[in-house]
Parts: structure tokens; C-alpha cells; sequence
């Protein structure tokens, strides 16, 4: 277990908002199969489902009738993430479930003075809880699956994390998305959370196939150059039913180039934090 760098029980987890406003980008994909390869080299890894439709919670097998105690109730202060958590199948993975509760989540928060800082506080108390636990390993990442808009609760996630994941689709429009996110990063970073940075960018449903796709990861990783990962995530079969049997595409098909593609994407994320805590 790598605690050292990556948060351990001093620290606290490392918190990483895998966020883009845009729908149908691989974001929901990207952050459990993410998740799945860092808790299969040894990391301790919570998922935290933001979305109400959620999709994470479903694709890591949990089941709607077993989703007890949700983000919902995180959120709105009536329970910690220590109590919400469930474990998934995947070893050393956990997630905090969503369901359609979370929707009317945001105008019951409205009149609420801290209502930007609620996950910042719940994962700050998870990390009190796991000191108080030596024997038992701490999170060592903790990636939050925001929904596909930048409200209330896309902020909370960002006012909560170390850094931004962004998941960009290889498609016409990816540069368009991106500049709005960054905008909205660089407010929260000026009134909410001064260290905030974009992590990384992952390029998603990449069409090897396709001269669109080869140009919008040269425009990307021209604008962006080092924030882009080098593991481009490919479009494949594989990843797209994986979700339908409640199995993050590692355990549905190892050997898939999809899988591969995240275990290559995970090794640069540990890569690239241990350069950040150094």
C-alpha cells in the first residue's frame, strides 16, 4: 500500500472530482474502471456516486433496493460516509451509492450558508474516523463521479477535491466543453478552493479508425500538452456492456483493450501523484 504519497492515514485521502458538464463522455466509465485498477495494485479506493441517475453505483454492481443510505444522506448531514459506504465486488474498492433522492438535493440546499463545503466536511470526517482506526487501512483515493452539469453539486465536489479529472470524448465540440469547465474550476478555485488544478485530461472513446478523433486529440493535447494523459481510452464494445452486467470492465473482460487502456491510465495517475506529493 502506497500511503505514503497518496494520502494514508495522516493526510487524509487524495480526492480527485472526475467532472465534465458535458453528457455521454466516459465520465461514470472512467471513474469506476479508474477505481477498480488503482484498488487492484494495491490502493484502498471510494467512489462517491454524485449523480442521481446513479449510473456508477449500478455499473460497480450495487443494486437499487441495497442503495440504504446514499450521498443524499451524506449530504444533507443525516449520515457520514463511514455509515454509506458499501463494499463493491472488486477488493478494496468501495462506493457511496446514489439514487433519485439526490435530485431535489440542490433546492433543499439553496438557503443553506455552507451548502458548497457539505462534501469537503463529510470526507474531512471520514478522515478523523479513519484515525481513529488504526488497525484498519485509510482510503487512499477518493474519486467523486459528478453529474453531467455544473451545479450545486458539481461545486460541492470541486470545493471537496485535491484536483480535477476531466474526461474528454474525442469528438468536434471536446474544446468547447473544456474551456466551460476550466471557467467554472478557476471560480471555485478563486472563491472555494484555492489548490484546485486539473489533475488530468483522459481522452475517451478514441476512434484509431477515425482522422476526427486523431484531430481532436492533437488540438487537445496542443492546448493542453502535458495536462493530457498519453493512455488514450479507445471506443470499444467491452466497455459499453460491461455497466449492463454490474462490472467494471476489468472483471467483465481483463483482457479487453479497453481494460488494458485503464490499467495504463491508472499507472500514469499514481505516476503523476507521486511527482505532485514530491
Amino acid at each position: 500500500m502506497t500511503q505514503g504519497y497518496a494520502g494514508g492515514a495522516h493526510r487524509g485521502p487524495r480526492v480527485l472530482a472526475v467532472c465534465n458538464q458535458k453528457g455521454g463522455v466516459g465520465k461514470t466509465t472512467t471513474a469506476i474502471n479508474l477505481g477498480t485498477a488503482l484498488a487492484a495494485i494495491g490502493e484502498k479506493v471510494l467512489v462517491i456516486d454524485l449523480d442521481a441517475q446513479g449510473n456508477a453505483s449500478t455499473g460497480l454492481g450495487i443494486a437499487p433496493e441495497q442503495r440504504l443510505i446514499t450521498t443524499y444522506d451524506v449530504l444533507s448531514t443525516k449520515a457520514s460516509i463511514a455509515q454509506a459506504a458499501l463494499p463493491t465486488l472488486v477488493p478494496n474498492l468501495f462506493i457511496v451509492p446514489a439514487n433519485g433522492d439526490l435530485a431535489g438535493l440542490e433546492a433543499e440546499l439553496l438557503a443553506e450558508q455552507n451548502r458548497n463545503f457539505r462534501m469537503r466536511d463529510a470526507i474531512g470526517a471520514l478522515g478523523a474516523w479513519q484515525r481513529t482506526k488504526p488497525g484498519e487501512a485509510p482510503f487512499n483515493y477518493v474519486l467523486i463521479d459528478c453529474p453531467p452539469s455544473l451545479n450545486t453539486l458539481t461545486v460541492n465536489a470541486m470545493t471537496a477535491a485535491n484536483s480535477v479529472l476531466v474526461p474528454v470524448q474525442c469528438e468536434f465540440f471536446a474544446l468547447e466543453g473544456i474551456s466551460q469547465l476550466k471557467e467554472t474550476i478557476e471560480g471555485v478555485r478563486a472563491t472555494l478552493n484555492p489548490t484546485l488544478e486539473i489533475q488530468g485530461i483522459v481522452l475517451t472513446m478514441h476512434d484509431s479508425r477515425a482522422r476526427l478523433s486523431d484531430e481532436v486529440a492533437t488540438e487537445i493535447r496542443n492546448t493542453f500538452g502535458q495536462k493530457v494523459y498519453a493512455t488514450m481510452i479507445p471506443r470499444n464494445v467491452k466497455i459499453a456492456e460491461a455497466p449492463s452486467h454490474g462490472k467494471p470492465i476489468l472483471l467483465y473482460d481483463f483482457k479487453s483493450a479497453g481494460s488494458q487502456a485503464y490499467v495504463q491510465l491508472a499507472s500514469e495517475i499514481i505516476e503523476r501523484e507521486r511527482r505532485i506529493a514530491a
